[in-house]
């Protein structure tokens, strides 16, 4: 071969390139094709599947729930005094309650010898769980048109106030009955499970009281007592003493607050044979401070420290049987002093459905009163918190009055909204 024609002969290699456009059209034709083959698929082997998806996809373009409406459905505690411990519906360990625990239907809280608690529903309505208690959260149910709320008495006492609203329902169980309490009412439901027991009595309003297939109606001081397998007993109860001096969140300032004579006095309950008056520096009155027992309708105190108190008065028939406890008044118990500006700071607020939450800083052993309520709640160091009464959608102006023990005040006024 001839070298110089073998370069010429040689084949240089090529590689040969095909394509075909396609447009944008096109693939995206074929993903919708392909997406819904999927979704076909999916709706005939796993038709739960496809309906979780679609209300998953509907939900997502829709406004998210009103927040409020949401928040409403929370029940809190909004008073604590001693040994309060929950145990959640989901759980098998106590813990001790605080103001932010958050109770649902199913929930248990229980108290101690010396523990009161006070849980405020959505629609405003209150249970007060009084010492040595067992209670267990039936029903928490809020809707735009009804509210509904119950708790069960496993063992011992709650007093329950019912909201103004005519579309608030309020319930409470015991040993064998039902007390549906209604509308702007007030009882006091007790439930004995050992000795097969209960006893409702209502100091304002109504109720309907259910014993097995029987319902007796009750209304304002009188009391439905069930007792095993027998018939309700309904009687007349007194009437709780209306109270007059000192006034309520009356300052009394005295050069010796010790060697000071307080004059307290109420109002006679017909039938009532004598009276107890409590003072106490709590306002469960968990710790009695003092209890005197008179049979007319005034008692002079001495002996008292500075200091804050409550107090309130138990009539007494013949029969031995007792009234309810009075609404309490509020007290404060000054040494007098050089009149001077006193600290008072407030540090946040926060919005919880209807209700308001103040907390700041004060003087320790300070009085504060928020929008004419005590606070009860002031810590040594002279932090608060403070949940206002329920409030309607709009502008709310709170004010916040306080008096130190050397008789200086302070005033401070805050605006928050309720939203819609």
């Amino acid at each position: 071969m001839d070298p110089q024609r073998s370069g010429q002969n040689k084949q240089v290699p090529r590689v040969e390139v095909y394509w075909h456009a396609v447009s944008y059209k096109t693939v995206a034709l074929v993903l919708i094709l392909a997406a819904a083959l999927v979704f076909v698929s999916v709706y005939f082997v796993f038709p739960n599947v496809y309906a979780y998806v679609v209300k998953k996809v509907t939900e997502a373009g829709q406004p998210d729930p009103d927040p409020v409406a949401s928040g409403q459905s929370k029940i809190k505690f909004v008073n604590l005094d001693g040994k309060v411990q929950v145990k959640k519906v989901n759980s098998v360990q106590w813990v001790d309650a605080d103001f932010h625990t958050v109770l649902d239907k199913g929930d248990l809280i229980q108290t101690g010898g010396d523990g009161l608690a006070r849980i405020t529903f959505a629609d405003s309505t209150a249970y007060v769980v009084k010492p040595d208690t067992l209670v267990t959260v039936e029903e928490n149910n809020v809707t735009h048109d009804q509210t509904s709320t119950a708790v069960h008495i496993n063992t011992g006492q709650v007093d329950l106030s019912t909201a103004s609203s005519p579309n608030s329902r309020a319930a409470v169980s015991g040993e064998d009955f039902t007390a549906q309490v209604r509308p702007n009412s007030h009882a006091t439901v007790k439930s004995d499970p050992k000795a097969g027991e209960g006893e409702i009595t209502l100091t304002s309003g109504s109720a309907d009281v259910q014993h097995g297939q029987e319902h007796v109606e009750i209304g304002t001081y009188q009391r439905a007592t069930i007792a095993g397998s027998g018939p309700i007993q309904k009687t007349d109860v007194l009437a709780p003493p209306e109270l007059s001096e000192p006034r309520n969140l009356a300052p009394i300032v005295t050069e010796n607050p010790k060697a000071a004579s307080i004059h307290f006095e109420w109002k006679p309950v017909p039938d009532a044979v004598s009276y107890t008056l409590r003072i106490s520096a709590t306002t469960m009155f968990t710790k009695l401070v003092r209890e005197v027992r008179v049979s007319g309708t005034s008692a002079d105190i001495t002996g008292l420290d500075a200091g804050d108190y409550f107090w309130d008065v138990i009539g007494t028939d013949s029969k031995k049987q007792t009234s309810s406890p009075s609404e309490p008044f509020k007290f404060a118990l000054f040494a007098q002093g050089k009149a001077q500006d006193m600290a008072l700071e407030i540090t946040g607020t926060q919005i919880h459905g209807r209700f308001a939450e103040i907390s700041g800083r004060t003087e320790p052993g300070a009085a504060l009163i928020i929008n004419g309520q005590p606070v009860a709640n002031i810590t040594p160091d002279g932090n608060f918190r403070y949940f206002t009464e329920a409030m309607e959608p709009g502008e709310h102006t709170i004010v916040i009055v306080g008096q130190n023990r050397r008789g200086g005040t302070a005033r401070q006024q805050i605006s928050i909204v309720v939203p819609k």
